[in-house]
């Protein structure tokens, strides 16, 4: 049913429930798994305004590096588990990106956890996964903290 699965991932506690979901989707018929971080470049404007450009652009390479080396650790493990998997790490406005990549590489299903890393701005603004699950073309399985 859902042979080819995005996985967006912030790291938090929630997404983790979700890729625990994700691993048990194989049973299901999936058999690839495409997971996505997505570094908001809007952090990095504000820090540029406040400091200088070059600091913002060193802590967005030092996240990036961070970020592939987390999701390189959650691919060899759903490998091992026989599932193909590929690895991206976007730029820019979170909903815009997991929806973009959605498209993109033609996914089956999302799947994503109901809160991220910010928890108060989630009820301010509403949260990514709340967004995404109003905008997607594609089925959205959300997970519950």
């Amino acid at each position: 049913m859902f042979n080819k699965i995005l996985y967006p991932t912030d790291f938090s506690e929630v997404a983790g429930k979700a890729y625990a979901y994700v691993k048990q989707l194989q049973g299901a018929g999936t058999q690839e798994v495409v997971l996505l971080h997505v570094i908001d470049h809007r952090r990095f404007e504000v820090l540029a305004a406040h400091d200088s450009a070059m600091r913002a652009k060193d802590i967005e390479q030092k996240m990036e590096k961070e970020a592939l080396r987390e999701m390189n650790a959650v691919a060899e493990e759903l490998q091992k588990q026989g599932l193909s998997v590929s690895v991206r790490v976007e730029k820019g406005v979170p909903l815009c990106e997991i929806l973009d990549v959605a498209d993109k590489e033609d996914v089956d299903a999302i799947v994503v956890g109901s809160h991220g890393t910010s928890n108060v701005a989630e009820m301010l603004l509403g949260s990514v996964s709340e967004k995404v699950i109003r905008k997607s073309k594609k089925p959205v399985l959300v997970v519950k903290r």
